[in-house]
């Protein structure tokens, strides 16, 4: 589930992977996304995981934004 936070507003999560290998390859989809959708999240990783953080122009996440989360929710489940 995305976590909305405040100050200043985002909605973020964190994905969990078993190798990194799988890191790489959601990455490269997400990298897709982005540029179909033209939303940017800032992105950190590490050896077994990737936090996505998108910001928001206003207090409430747009159709856009929840496709897009969708999207990359089905990304990581196909994994």
């Amino acid at each position: 589930m995305w976590k909305e936070r405040e100050s200043p507003f985002r909605i973020e999560k964190r994905f969990e992977f078993d190798q990194y290998s799988k890191i790489s390859k959601f990455m490269g989809e997400i990298e897709k996304l982005c540029k179909e959708r033209d939303i940017y999240p800032n992105i950190s990783f590490g050896k077994n995981f990737v936090s996505l953080s998108i910001f928001l122009d206003n207090k409430e996440i747009s159709d856009k934004e929840k496709e897009f989360t969708m999207d990359i929710d089905k990304f990581y489940l196909e994994d």
